[in-house]
């Protein structure tokens, strides 16, 4: 990189390729790998974690907490780097996006835990006569051998998991679409988020920043009264989330993928 400066743990770089400034987005210091050795020797060790998972172990410390936080965030964040400095910003969102969907399945897949991409096809009527909403879910994850959910209903006992690489723009969908889900198949279902971060640049005066997207007011709005998901997780968590009441509800991604996910399959 050409230029790099740090802001609030945060670093911050730019590069110029063939005459074009190319900016990549924030990374956070004590989550992104940048040495491939020690990238790969971490990687060996959540293979193991990944593995002890498998065999129903569950107990793990802080420092594997952090590692696998670290390890995925550092995939994540790593492919996003390489789309920012290698294709324009609005395709690189949105293939960003899409492989953070391909990502979190391919883990929970690795755990050997049932997934499924279900539409659910919810009818209106008007005059020209029944016309179909569909509500796509990213994911739902069950217990049994294969999801049992399907386009006209979500089985009790799954869950649907939303994946969101920020929820700025995004927070009131999750919401909105767990009470229309509700609705339609007339009994409660469990939702849960994870995203990759909420935060973005910002130009200050001529000085690159960060700053948070997080709508932390809104959040707290809709959870009280519009629907409680099961949990929102986060690979980096805002700082918002370390602070009462928003910490009982937001959470990192390594306590759903470690011990969350594990109770919600089997309560």
């Amino acid at each position: 990189m050409d230029e790099e400066t740090e802001f609030i743990g945060y670093q911050i770089c730019s590069s110029n390729i063939a005459g074009t400034r190319k900016s990549i987005r924030p990374f956070r210091n004590d989550l992104f790998i940048r040495s491939v050795n020690i990238f790969n020797d971490r990687y060996g060790s959540f293979e193991e974690i990944i593995n002890r998972l498998k065999n129903e172990e569950r107990e793990f410390t802080q420092d594997e907490y952090h590692l696998v936080d670290s390890v995925v965030y550092t995939i994540q964040q790593a492919m996003g780097i390489g789309l920012d400095l290698m294709v324009q910003s609005n395709s690189a969102r949105k293939h960003v996006g899409n492989r953070f969907e391909e990502l979190i399945r391919t883990l929970l897949s690795n755990l050997e835990i049932s997934i499924k991409k279900v539409v659910l096809s919810i009818p209106y009527e008007t005059d020209e006569g029944n016309k179909y909403y569909r509500c796509e879910t990213d994911v739902i994850i069950s217990p049994f051998e294969s999801v049992k959910s399907d386009a006209t209903s979500i089985n009790q006992n799954e869950i649907v998991v939303s994946l969101k690489t920020t929820t700025k723009d995004r927070m009131p969908k999750i919401f909105i679409d767990k009470v229309l889900m509700e609705r339609f198949v007339g009994h409660p279902v469990r939702v849960v988020g994870i995203s990759q971060n909420d935060i973005q640049r910002k130009e200050d005066t001529g000085e690159i920043k960060i700053s948070s997207t997080f709508v932390s007011n809104l959040f707290m709005v809709y959870t009280r009264f519009l629907a409680q998901l099961e949990g929102y997780y986060y690979l980096d968590l805002p700082s918002k989330a370390l602070e009462r009441p928003f910490n009982q509800h937001i959470f990192t991604f390594s306590k759903f993928l470690l011990k969350d996910v594990w109770k919600m399959l089997n309560p």
